[in-house]
């Protein structure tokens, strides 16, 4: 009678019959149910007999869910409310988990456009949330663009992270130098404009120009102004190879900074890029656990796919050659004085890569080259792989899937308790299209590496936490009503390297904001979307 009594007394519940029901449910489940009332409940739409993951650490569980309006208004023990619904929806046999929330993706064009902006290659991943900006890259007007995105309407919720990189070419321009005081006070004052804004973080590309022109402090400095706001520090990192200060080197330069600033670090896209680099994911994941013990907090994010994926100006050109402007830039690569030093770098960033059969071209203008590896266009031209890499970059943007991943890095990484499910989607590459199915077909039912359960967390209720976004990722009573309903037997990716932009399948139901924009597979044409913040 004394656990009786304590269910009773922990959840209100106004009839012995369903404390009794109470008791059967484990600690997880029981905290979410909603207060039981005799009278009748009306809502929007009850989703029942569902294998129900909460988007926390715990296991399935049998729930009702309620929506009314924007939020879940009510999470019962299946079949125990008396409740009068608008909609019903039968999930039998099928799983019930919040919506998932992807914390990298380069979606804002299509988001921004009126032809794309339903996302629905991420609504048939069952992504509702989809987090912009990143590698340094985002916008930093936020006001204007969460105005030009409401404006438009869009399919998923969005958040936005200030880009350091676009804050610099901004201030500085894509000169190579440091900032001076004057100029990092500028950069200051845009970091804090955002952030006030709505703006979940700042984020850095110190890989790319023209963030790897920057210095630690430049970095801390901004970091600093976005913690003040309780933002987060998102960093594609200097190097996940050989190419500068080396992978564990930039490990240690982002705890620094993140140490420094007083801000959480999220590690975007993990991973030990390169044969020179293979294996370390081990001392990396050490250097990170050892941060996290003294107090830092620390995140990542990881893609399931063995193939990064960039334009091939930004897989193997230096850095020098690039700064200042794309004109300047092409103006070097025909400069005969500097092919010798072109040809030496560039010829070790390949091999770092794992050599030009290694790259793989995934989006040109020249439509009947995609597909062809770097070594095979070079051959087929009958020139060197530097000869035909700098052609291709001069005669327009190309895009390359770059092989260069290990499998057992890639394991290492995705078991680490602080790393959560994104797809770095970009043109040309599987990724954007079919990240966290491929991840759930290979790592959970191929190679049972997680659980369903683990693997709906990492991809829901922890991604939430590390971007602080208090009202998604969990099915929770007041939370905005982003759910799916999947059919485990059937959510597979179907896009591949060959045809990236195949929609995934599986995924039956889709609510975002209480709005159903997927039903029975088809989508609605709704755009329910907001800005998280």
């Amino acid at each position: 009678m004394l656990v009786l009594k304590r269910i009773v007394t922990s959840f209100l519940y106004l009839a012995i019959s369903v404390a009794l029901v109470a008791c059967t449910t484990n600690k997880n489940e029981s905290k979410y149910l909603s207060k039981q009332d005799s009278k009748q409940i009306s809502i929007d739409t009850l989703i029942v007999n569902g294998e129900v993951y909460l988007g926390d650490s715990s296991k399935a569980h049998n729930l009702d869910i309620a929506i009314c309006g924007e939020i879940i208004c009510g999470i019962y023990a299946s079949g125990s409310a008396n409740i009068d619904a608008k909609h019903v929806i039968d999930a039998a046999g099928k799983v019930v988990s919040p919506g998932f929330i992807d914390p990298h993706t380069h979606s804002l064009s299509e988001l921004l456009s009126t032809k794309q902006n339903h996302n629905l290659n991420y609504l048939t991943q069952g992504v509702t949330t989809v987090i912009n900006g990143n590698d340094g890259d985002g916008e930093p007007d936020i006001s204007k663009l969460k105005l030009a995105l409401l404006n438009n309407g869009i399919g998923t919720n969005t958040g936005l992270l200030i880009g350091h990189g676009k804050i610099r070419e901004k201030v500085i321009g894509k000169v190579q130098r440091n900032a001076t005081p004057d100029e990092i006070k500028q950069m200051s004052a845009l970091v804090e404009q955002g952030m006030k804004a709505g703006a979940l973080g700042l984020s850095s590309g110190l890989y790319y120009v023209p963030g790897s022109f920057a210095n630690t402090n430049e970095v801390i400095e901004l970091a600093k102004v976005a913690a003040k706001y309780q933002g987060i520090y998102d960093t594609h990192i200097r190097d996940e190879s050989t190419f500068s200060i080396g992978f564990l080197a930039a490990i240690d330069e982002a705890i620094t900074i993140a140490d420094k600033a007083n801000i959480h670090l999220h590690l975007a896209h993990i991973k030990a890029l390169g044969v020179d680099v293979w294996g370390q994911s081990k001392p990396a994941v050490n250097k990170i656990n050892e941060a996290i013990k003294r107090g830092i907090s620390i995140s990542a994010d990881q893609y399931p796919w063995l193939a990064s994926g960039t334009f091939l100006r930004s897989a193997i050109m230096p850095k020098w050659l690039m700064a200042d402007s794309k004109a300047a830039f092409h103006q070097r690569l025909k400069k005969a004085s500097l092919m010798p030093k072109i040809i030496t770098e560039v010829n070790e960033n390949i091999r770092r890569r794992g050599g030009a059969k290694s790259l793989v071209i995934t989006k040109y203008h020249q439509q009947e080259l995609v597909g062809l590896s770097l070594a095979q266009f070079a051959e087929n031209n009958n020139q060197s792989a530097v000869q035909a890499a700098i052609d291709l970059i001069l005669d327009g943007d190309v895009r390359v899937a770059s092989f260069n991943m290990s499998a057992q890095d890639v394991e290492h990484f995705m078991v680490q308790p602080w790393v959560v499910t994104s797809s770095d989607g970009t043109d040309g590459h599987p990724r954007k299209y079919a990240s966290f199915p491929q991840k759930y077909q290979k790592y959970v039912k191929d190679k049972s590496l997680l659980t369903l359960g683990e693997f709906i967390h990492r991809a829901t209720g922890l991604t939430a936490k590390y971007l602080q976004l208090d009202n998604r990722g969990i099915l929770k009573k007041g939370y905005q009503a982003d759910l799916i309903v999947l059919d485990k037997d059937k959510y597979q990716a179907n896009a591949t390297y060959q045809q990236w932009n195949n929609y995934s399948s599986g995924v039956e139901h889709v609510w975002v904001n209480g709005q159903q924009t997927i039903l029975a597979g088809k989508y609605l044409g709704t755009l329910a979307g907001q800005i998280s913040h």
